[in-house]
């Protein structure tokens, strides 16, 4: 009888069947993930057209538990960006992305109010997931924004963001524009897509902003007490646009930038957390036409000696001429070099975002078509033909 529970309790854990899945579990290693078939597995989330003219502004993050959170904009009345009849929609799935949950609006206001640009940001220690957004009054946009942060402006582009502590069930909304923009700013709005979570806990959420010279700007909004205070460090610029970042596995920040005119993605980097960086630098291979994009470790647990753990995801429309071809590249030396790419998409396609399941999958949500669906891929190490040479 003791023979036969060891041998069942050995089938048990060769199949994983009855176990909890582990919130850390690392992804297989290369020669594991090239064992076994690739997973590339498409969903579509909303087809412009069909409840509104368009949909845009994908973002996406991964919950404690596992669950997806995705948001986009609802563009009700026509394609153009705030100002303008815009919401925000929110989807769950808890099947690694599978099936969703019915679209549902979290940020929706009436009276020629829009809001929109959505980055999803989860704190992992306590299960608050929080919504950054731009809120609009009638008439403003980034182009036409003025200066000045009252919190009652109503000739402002404002900073908010709607939090929730259920999962994205339910949501409660927050102003933070006397706290994030100096008066003197003009334009500003959370970079679209995802924030990050530093090791130590710290949150980042990225910004944009245009000064009174019409310069751009970038700087990592922050918080260190799970989202209770937010704050502003020193902007990095100029030439910057939306922008993402990632920690690297020595504890640095990478910062890694959208700009007009050099058809290279800017990147900068932060020895303080993201209190200051680096002079931006373009970096030559990863070409791009001025478009949204995103960046993320392949396995942020692995510890520092493990070559993983200097692996990197990067998504974008890799083009200088116009946004068509996003693909997925990987990196095996923190950001050097970029010498693993697949295409999900070699036609028009626009914004990304990516995000690290549970399983050690990974979920990346984009405009398609570009602006015609909001599509979502789960695809693993394998599909990408992650190979690193041995450190």
């Amino acid at each position: 009888m003791k023979a036969a529970r060891l041998l069942a309790l050995a089938a048990l854990l060769a199949t994983g069947t009855g176990l909890p899945a582990a919130p850390a579990a690392p992804a297989a290693e290369p020669h594991r993930a090239a064992a076994r078939p690739a997973l590339y597995e498409t969903t579509d989330l909303a087809l412009s057209g069909r409840g509104a003219h368009t949909y845009r502004i994908p973002a996406l993050t991964t919950l404690p538990d596992g669950a997806l959170l995705a948001a986009y904009d609802r563009r009700n009345d026509s394609a153009a960006d705030l100002p303008g009849n815009v919401d925000v929609m929110v989807r769950r799935s808890t099947d690694n992305g599978r099936t969703w949950s019915a679209p549902r609006a979290v940020v929706d206001y009436d009276g020629g109010v829009g809001a929109g640009d959505p980055s999803l940001l989860t704190d992992r220690q306590t299960g608050r997931v929080f919504l950054f957004h731009a809120y609009a009054p009638k008439g403003v946009g980034f182009g036409s924004a003025g200066a000045g942060n009252a919190h009652d402006s109503t000739g402002v582009l404002h900073t908010d963001y709607s939090y929730s502590d259920d999962g994205g069930r339910s949501w409660r909304n927050r102003r933070l524009t006397s706290v994030l923009k100096d008066p003197s700013w003009r334009g500003i709005f959370a970079s679209s897509g995802a924030g990050s979570q530093l090791s130590g806990g710290r949150l980042l959420q990225q910004y944009a902003f245009r000064k009174a010279d019409g310069s751009m700007w970038a700087a990592s909004a922050y918080s260190d007490d799970h989202g209770a205070s937010w704050h502003l460090g020193e902007p990095v610029g100029p030439r910057m646009d939306e922008n993402k970042t990632v920690e690297l596995a020595d504890g640095r920040i990478m910062l890694n930038s959208r700009t007009n005119g050099v058809r290279r993605r800017l990147v900068a980097h932060s020895w303080d957390g993201g209190l200051t960086y680096s002079a931006p630098a373009a970096d030559d291979e990863l070409i791009d036409p001025a478009n949204n994009a995103s960046i993320l470790r392949y396995a942020p647990w692995a510890p520092a000696r493990q070559p993983r753990a200097h692996w990197l995801l990067f998504s974008n429309t890799a083009s200088t001429g116009a946004r068509e071809k996003l693909t997925v590249r990987a990196s095996c030396d923190d950001g050097r070099s970029w010498p693993i790419a697949r295409t999900v998409a070699p036609g028009a396609a626009a914004y990304s975002t990516l995000t690290r399941l549970q399983d050690g999958t990974f979920g990346l949500l984009y405009e398609s078509g570009p602006y015609r669906k909001i599509t979502f891929v789960r695809f693993d190490g394998a599909w990408l033909g992650m190979s690193c040479p041995a450190r």
